[in-house]
């Protein structure tokens, strides 16, 4: 497909159909690790921005965008890892941090606060996704992947993944 045919925004929607591999039920975009689409003449560059540097998950994201653009069409697809900024869970849609609640991964819950490379957070009760309860406790930092610390509702006496807030 030529490139002059294509919109950012076509391939935005297109990008909504690659999940990240840790948690299916988000896209790329919704996550945020997408952070600009351009087109030009030559083809097509997506911009991304891992949730951490050293996320695992980042080279299957990178194949898949490059899969999926180049299954409806675009033959000439880039994707550029950038760092301007550290990813932030700011950058998730209030829709995506209550898909991973209906998941049973507890969303990220602080924003960060301050201009501090590793800003503090206050340590907020983090609420069961499960039974919604305020009585949860905090059991392991890491949880199953780096981005996520293990939870357990004292209530439902469910464990849950908590999204860290970065």
């Amino acid at each position: 497909m030529a490139s002059a045919q294509l919109t950012r925004e076509q391939i935005l929607t297109w990008l909504e159909e690659v999940r990240d591999p840790e948690i299916p039920v988000l896209s790329v975009v919704e996550l945020g690790v997408v952070r600009d689409v351009q087109v030009g003449e030559t083809g097509v560059v997506v911009e991304m921005t891992p949730t951490y540097s050293g996320c695992p998950a980042l080279h299957v994201m990178e194949e898949e965008i490059e899969r999926t653009l180049r299954a409806h069409g675009v033959d000439a697809v880039e994707v550029r890892i950038v760092f301007r900024e550290p990813w932030t869970t700011d950058w998730m849609s209030d829709e995506a941090k209550e898909k991973l609640r209906a998941y049973g991964i507890a969303p990220p819950h602080a924003s960060a606060e301050g201009d501090a490379l590793v800003p503090l957070r206050r340590r907020d009760v983090i609420p069961c996704p499960f039974c919604a309860s305020h009585n949860t406790a905090q059991k392991s930092e890491f949880g199953s992947t780096a981005c996520k610390a293990i939870f357990v509702c004292n209530d439902c006496r469910q464990p849950f993944d908590y999204f860290k807030a970065i």
